[in-house]
């Protein structure tokens, strides 16, 4: 819906004033133009009152509850390297609450890795066959209902014509019983040689998914609740939280996933920034902010995809945004590209198409891009604003990544990898002024929520299982 906004006065640029004062004539129809674009940004002469696409503001109908106890049994499970295949690696690990919970770098490492963000390091003792292909995504508001898709290639996503009502790279050999999207999300990593499973032979885990034994009785999956089983405290808290669990034999990978996916729901649920106060008419936003809100769901058309109360249409765009790292192959593909949605659809309409990011505490979650391709809000929107002619001077040196011996930057060397990149985008590039970008940067910040920032639970002091718990 449309709201009224009251927007302090502001000054319009020099190219707009110019534009305003035009001559009436041969330039009307542009005239008129400009001037509705001015509108819908709140750019009228004196800066009146402007109606803006503005979403409702977000409550408790848009997410499912969770019992406490089975949210507390998740915040553990989210905490503990015993998931991962050598016991290193916890779903905290890529995405700590420290960094937005991302892992504040481009490309992480995952198996293989020491350390935390962007003091982690590969250990030379196991070294990491490559990095993390995809920038580590935030995991705000991923309990809303409206979240129906998810990984930046959107690989899961709700299917109601599935027997398990997801649709997942697994298909037919889904398991039954995940209870929603966000658990059968949770728990792919752990089946990814990179990020938590290990190499090879490495552990028992890592050779189940070398051997293609993911679900039933002593595939990888099975192979992880068992090590849960094996810890009593865990074993103990599942029985009390489930009526379907009356002895430790009875706990399933599923149950571990559905109470990591009750705490992720709940412990980073965003929806009491200032942003949301000023759409429940609770607060207003500063000067800065505002003119930056005027932008994004006006002129700067921000919102055609950044849309809705979580500023995500969760759709699949091809934006020319840079790409480094390994890229998405195939064990038997040589490439290093990442085509994004076309890898789960196979149409090449979909080639370098990526799901649009939802903007909750983005302020928080630097590098930006499916590949941390960006430093900054500001040089992503600059670039974001304008991709084909950003690909050409794209600067290098903002990328965050651990040191490793591999060739980052193959698929930018090549001109016409970067050419298929560049010729996915659409859209006409915007124009954006360095006072628009830092006012749109100043919107971006009004979405920061410093009640989820800080955590319900937080980061727990130990695990049940008595390994390290990660932590800066």
């Amino acid at each position: 819906m449309s709201r009224k906004v009251d927007l302090q006065p502001l000054a319009v640029n020099p190219m707009d004033a110019a534009l305003f004062a035009a001559p009436m004539g041969m330039g009307d129809r542009m005239r008129d133009i400009v001037l509705g674009l001015m509108a819908a940004a709140g750019l009228g002469c004196g800066g009146a009152l402007a109606e803006l696409p503005l979403p409702d503001a977000a409550g408790d109908a848009d997410f499912a509850s969770h019992p406490p106890e089975l949210v507390r049994l998740g915040w553990h499970l989210f905490y503990d390297p015993i998931l991962s295949g050598n016991r290193e690696v916890a779903c905290a690990t890529c995405h700590h609450p420290a960094f937005g919970t991302s892992d504040g770098v481009s490309l992480g490492l995952g198996d293989g890795g020491r350390g935390l963000g962007p003091a982690r390091v590969a250990d030379p003792d196991n070294m990491p066959e490559q990095r993390i292909p995809r920038n580590s995504p935030a995991l705000w508001n991923l309990g809303a209902h409206e979240f129906t898709r998810m990984f930046h290639d959107g690989r899961i996503e709700v299917d109601p014509t599935r027997e398990t009502g997801l649709r997942t790279p697994l298909e037919g050999d889904m398991m039954a019983g995940f209870a929603s999207l966000l658990s059968a999300q949770n728990m792919f990593p752990v089946l990814s040689p990179d990020e938590m499973a290990g190499h090879y032979s490495e552990n028992e885990i890592a050779q189940a998914v070398r051997q293609g034994r993911i679900t039933g009785a002593g595939g990888a999956w099975d192979l992880i609740a068992q090590r849960v089983r094996d810890i009593p405290d865990y074993a103990a808290r599942f029985v009390a939280t489930h009526d379907d669990i009356t002895t430790r034999d009875d706990i399933a990978f599923t149950h571990i996933s559905n109470a990591i996916a009750g705490f992720v729901a709940v412990e980073f649920r965003s929806d009491t920034s200032p942003f949301d106060a000023y759409l429940r008419g609770q607060g207003t936003l500063p000067a800065d902010a505002a003119r930056g809100m005027g932008l994004f769901y006006g002129r700067a058309t921000c919102a055609s995809c950044h849309s809705g109360p979580f500023q995500t249409d969760h759709g699949f765009h091809a934006r020319g945004v840079p790409q480094l790292g390994p890229g998405k192959a195939a064990r038997f593909e040589s490439h290093r590209r990442d085509t994004g949605r076309m890898r789960v659809t196979g149409r090449e309409e979909d080639a370098f198409a990526f799901r649009t990011p939802s903007l909750r505490n983005v302020a928080h979650t630097a590098p930006y891009g499916h590949a941390g391709s960006h430093a900054t809000l500001a040089g992503f929107i600059r670039d974001h604003a304008d991709p084909v002619s950003a690909l050409a001077r794209y600067g290098r040196a903002q990328v965050i990544l651990p040191a490793l011996s591999v060739d980052d930057w193959q698929i930018m060397d090549d001109p016409v990898e970067l050419g298929a990149i560049r010729d996915a985008v659409q859209t006409p590039p915007i124009l954006l002024s360095d006072s628009d970008i830092a006012d749109i940067v100043a919107f971006l910040h009004s979405l920061s929520d410093a009640q989820a920032l800080a955590g319900r639970l937080g980061v727990p002091l130990s695990v049940p299982s008595g390994l390290d718990v990660p932590n800066p």
